[in-house]
């Protein structure tokens, strides 16, 4: 009791503070520094592989698709191995994240992770994102942050909308392979009630350069709301976005003459000419952010309604020789949620502290999530088919300290429960299961001397796993039986590292991580199973450079190099038989760019290599590594008037987006398959123009 009233007159002494003295003691803790791209400078983070990118970096690189917005977080890779209307393949840090599993994503606040999907856990579909409007992303690596719950062993990455444009936008691109991109912005003040009103709109239609066209039609566009006062800005924002694609999937190597095959399958070819798939999102989103006397207010709402409809086909005849093995992921999924947090800046004991609470709910509802059998996009049979039920909340509280001016420490906690009900066409699948996970973290930050800082992290985090599985008894496939799986998966990671500005200009960081997990169980959608496997144990090492020129007299320059190696073993399992398939073991990415306030001309060159993986536990199939370039130009001719040439793959390589080995059967070939390598090449040098009007 004693301690709980100490603690009140304390809060209350500080909220009788002038604004200005609890602003001052802010800053001892986080001082800021920005240098236009980064926002990495020495005690702005609380560890070495936490960041933030700002605008201007985000509109002068060039990207092929809009989810390569998550290339901006060092060391990850965003590949694709279906059509463009498809969640992207992410690897970061050991993993292939497959669409997000292990990597958790926020829009605004929203988690765009989707848990229990059709296709797979986490899947992470960016597509609706208008890139140009994105103000910032801050990204954090591993689980040693209380903020950060499901999905977030591998890292975070959190991206905030621009709430104004300081003008409008009109920008046309056309590119080869009948890519054709309009995008319309504006913003404007609502008389004088201090409202602003952004909106935009974007249309994309792409062919690619597949034998079969892909068809890809998007659609894109947000109407947000905001306002920002002394002491609060508020947002309110409306998104939707509609696609439908047919898609060129992964093909096997012996058809492909330039993979050492017989030639009778082109490397851009297709087996399954009606793959592809249909796909809507809706969402509402409502955040404000609250300055209060010692402190700071935060929350957000948010409803989202999709659905998806995903036809594919890896293995052609293998299962069923007369129909072939298309099958349909389908689902409708509604959800809800929001965040409640309150940061409190408080001096006891002669020490500056910052104690923060938080509160996350999130409800998904799926009516029907399902698997079926199906044929030319016809429905044959219907393998499983589900209504899913799922509610999981978070509880978190933080407390940074400054114990002396070289030392300061991040002390938190989070508490997370979920309960699951699932409704199974499958009467041994239905039931009900819950389960819960507490979770420490621990920062500790030395420094800075001579401009460098050093940093301990230690923290326990989890993935969620499908509902569908804690719940499962039997195989949806053939009835042989099955363990349920817990809901919640337990990972516990570590990293020590450094951050440096001695050079001027130049940031500079190098991390040390391990990252352990109990289980890397996760609902396989394309087979409606759980997959099991056992514990698995990543370490690495990360070195990120940014370097702005303007200290040495070159304004305009930035030159980007990260390096990341790491090892990715199952800890279970004898040497020899231990590999992760699917684990990068490298990425590299250089980067040069060119864009000097208020000039003229303006350029980015982009190299970006991840190498090869082991495609089996044994490691006796690997792919080959990946290395492309992408070169970017541009002309101003007018202040409001600016031309661009964007060049992917410049070097025209022949490489592979993604890489697996299994089974599959083509008409004549032997009941049981061949195995092979199947892949899905990355697209040829590709070139697009875009025009961009400013008014």
């Amino acid at each position: 009791m004693a301690a709980l009233c100490a603690l009140a007159q304390a809060q209350a002494q500080a909220q009788a503070q002038a604004q200005a003295e609890a602003q001052a003691q802010t800053a001892t803790l986080a001082p800021v520094q920005v240098l236009g791209h980064y926002d990495n400078a020495v005690g702005s983070s609380d560890a070495a592989s936490e960041g933030a990118v700002t605008q201007r970096l985000i509109a002068n690189r060039p990207a092929l698709r809009a989810g390569e917005i998550l290339e901006f977080v060092p060391g990850m890779i965003v590949t694709q191995h279906s059509g463009d209307g498809k969640a992207n393949q992410y690897f970061l840090r050991g993993f292939n994240l497959d669409h997000g599993t292990d990597f958790a994503t926020f829009v605004d606040g929203m988690p765009i992770n989707m848990v229990s999907h059709a296709h797979g856990q986490g899947y992470t579909d960016l597509n609706f994102l208008i890139p140009e409007l994105v103000r910032r992303i801050d990204y954090r690596k591993g689980p040693y942050f209380a903020s950060n719950g499901d999905f977030a062993n591998a890292g975070s990455a959190r991206l905030s909308l621009v709430d104004t444009l300081d003008r409008g936008l009109a920008e046309v691109t056309l590119g080869q392979n009948g890519y054709r991109r309009a995008l319309i912005a504006d913003s404007t003040m609502l008389g004088d009630s201090g409202i602003s009103l952004l909106g935009a709109f974007d249309a994309q239609s792409n062919d690619g350069p597949w034998v079969l066209p892909e068809d890809l039609h998007k659609l894109s566009g947000v109407l947000r709301l905001a306002q920002t006062s002394a002491d609060t800005t508020r947002s309110l924002s409306l998104m939707f976005y509609n696609a439908r694609w047919t898609a060129s999937d992964q093909i096997p190597a012996r058809l492909v003459a330039s993979e050492g095959g017989d030639g009778s399958l082109d490397r851009f070819g297709n087996l399954e000419p009606t793959g592809g798939g249909r796909t809507q999102r809706v969402s509402l989103s409502a955040a404000q952010r609250t300055t209060v006397a010692g402190g700071e207010w935060r929350a957000n709402a948010y409803a989202v309604e999709s659905r998806l409809n995903l036809w594919s086909n890896f293995t052609y005849f293998l299962d069923d020789p007369v129909n072939g093995d298309q099958f349909e992921q389908a689902e409708q999924r509604r959800i809800y949620g929001g965040e409640l947090s309150r940061r409190f800046d408080l001096s006891l004991g002669g020490l500056d502290h910052q104690f923060t609470l938080g509160a996350q709910v999130r409800h998904d509802r799926l009516d029907p999530v399902g698997l079926y059998h199906s044929a030319q996009r016809g429905r044959l049979s219907t393998t499983v088919e589900s209504e899913v039920r799922q509610t999981m909340g978070g509880l978190y509280g933080e407390l940074g300290t400054r114990w002396a001016p070289w030392l300061r420490s991040v002390l938190g906690v989070r508490a997370d429960w979920a309960d699951f009900d699932v409704t199974s066409s499958i009467p041994e699948n239905t039931g009900k299961a819950n389960d819960h996970l507490v979770s420490p973290k621990l920062a500790l930050v030395l420094g800075p001397w001579s401009q460098t800082e050093f940093f301990l992290n230690a923290g326990r985090g989890f993935h969620s796993n499908d509902a569908r599985g804690t719940t499962s008894r039997v195989a949806p496939g053939d009835g042989s039986p099955l363990d349920p799986v817990p809901g919640l998966a337990a990972s516990r990671g570590a990293e020590i590292g450094a951050r440096t500005e001695i050079v001027p200009g130049l940031q500079s960081s190098l991390a040390l991580w391990e990252l352990k997990l109990d289980s890397e169980l996760v609902y396989i959608g394309d087979a409606g199973t759980t997959e099991p496997s056992g514990a698995s144990q990543r370490r690495g090492i990360e070195w990120n450079n940014h370097w702005v020129l303007d200290p040495l007299g070159l304004p305009g320059w930035l030159i980007d190099l990260d390096l990341a190696a790491s090892r990715a073993r199952f800890s279970d399992e004898p040497a020899g038989a231990d590999r992760i398939p699917g684990a990068v073991d490298r990425v590299a990415s250089f980067g040069i760019g060119y864009a000097p306030e208020g000039g003229r001309w303006f350029g980015q060159f982009q190299v970006r290599h991840f190498g090869p993986r082991d495609l089996v536990e044994d490691g006796s199939q690997r792919s080959a590594a990946t290395t492309l370039a992408y070169l970017r130009a541009g002309w101003r001719p007018l202040p409001s008037l600016s031309l661009t040439v964007d060049v992917f793959n410049l070097f025209d390589k022949k490489a592979s987006d993604i890489d697996y080995f299994y089974a599959s059967r083509l008409q004549g070939e032997p009941a049981e398959g061949v195995e092979d390598r199947h892949f899905h090449p990355v697209e040829p040098r590709t070139v697009r123009l875009s025009a961009t009007y400013r008014f």
